[in-house]
């Protein structure tokens, strides 16, 4: 048996367990659209990032197959393969791809995954770090490859939400590539912490969270947006002749309030990442990206392990703002005593 978080969705509240699955219930349904499941994966470790926090909350825009066991970054050992790209014992980790949305995720011991989708850990990570970078931080690198794809290799840069997982991966990866850092955040407690990952600025976000004019002052020759709404709009106004914003968040509003004045006057490029669904060449380039260029150590300083039982209180401090960088989640430790074989949490 596995040990795993299960969320089932009826017509009233959502029904948010820990129990013991059986691979049966771990397998995609054969109809399924992403049914293809030919490597199962002994995971280590997982995170708990906001869509994970959603998938807790029984949103169902994320729970899209119920019942679904949550967790869209895995951490593992190949337990078993049918295809020749893996071998029983390869370090890999998936980062979204429907895990932990249409299809079972990292939140339990045992996934059953496609193995077109999966990466090879890099040696200079353990488990528990690559976990720790997860989404978060697959997404931060996916966004600076953007803005070099784009002609953005040096200047100032400006990362909203500053104080999250992907903001403060996008810091530390901005200022190793030599750009000039301005973090925006409404948690001005963070600002040292911020600092010591690499920005030379923190900026109040409330200098942004407000209505713009169509065009300010030219300030930023590259954006990465983790939070949409207003302060994404005013970023847009600011952004220097030529310059790139990569959309990779709606923490703050789904909404975009702007204008064409940016893209018809300054040349500005608007340029969206959607980590879940990115091609597996592009998947393995930002994580070789990543291993070159985020020491271990900032990982560490950004991301705090916590028990698999205590994911679900945990998913409720991140929905609450309350959580500062990341979290990986221990996923392969034996049951507490305390805790029933099924259903000991609901």
């Amino acid at each position: 048996m596995t040990r795993g978080w299960q969320i089932t969705l009826g017509e009233g509240d959502p029904v948010v367990a820990l129990v013991d699955l059986d691979d049966a219930a771990l397998r995609p349904a054969s109809d399924a659209p992403d049914a293809t499941a030919d490597v199962v994966v002994d995971v280590t470790w997982s995170g708990l990032n906001y869509k994970d926090a959603l998938a807790f909350a029984g949103n169902r825009g994320v729970v899209r197959s119920s019942p679904l066991v949550p967790g869209i970054d895995v951490v593992g050992t190949v337990a078993s393969s049918t295809t020749p790209r893996w071998a029983p014992g390869d370090r890999v980790l998936l980062n979204g791809a429907g895990a932990g949305e249409t299809r079972q995720g990292g939140l339990a011991q045992r996934a059953h995954l496609d193995g077109g989708t999966l990466v090879a850990t890099p040696d200079a990570f353990t488990d528990q770090q690559a976990a720790g970078i997860g989404t978060a931080g697959f997404t931060a690198m996916l966004a600076v490859l953007a803005l070099e794809r784009h002609g953005v290799t040096h200047g100032d840069v400006l990362v909203t939400g500053a104080s999250g997982g992907l903001g403060a991966f996008a810091i530390a990866l901005l200022a190793r590539a030599g750009f000039t850092v301005t973090a925006a955040t409404g948690r001005p407690e963070q600002a040292d912490r911020l600092q010591r990952l690499g920005a030379t600025v923190v900026l109040d976000r409330a200098e942004l969270d407000r209505p713009s004019r169509a065009l300010e002052s030219q300030h930023w020759a590259g954006v990465i947006d983790a939070v949409g709404g207003a302060p994404l709009a005013t970023a847009l106004a600011q952004v220097r002749q030529n310059g790139v914003a990569v959309a990779c968040g709606n923490a703050a509003s789904a909404a975009l309030a702007t204008t064409v004045m940016p893209f018809i006057l300054r040349g500005v490029s608007l340029v969206g990442v959607n980590s879940s669904l990115t091609a597996r060449t592009l998947r393995e380039q930002a994580w070789q990206r990543l291993a070159r260029d985020l020491d271990a150590a900032v990982v560490d300083a950004i991301a705090r392990p916590i028990a698999l039982e205590e994911a679900r209180d945990a998913a409720a401090e991140v929905l609450a703002g309350r959580v500062a960088g990341r979290l990986a989640v221990r996923v392969d430790e034996p049951a507490s005593p305390a805790l029933a074989t099924t259903g000991g949490l609901s």
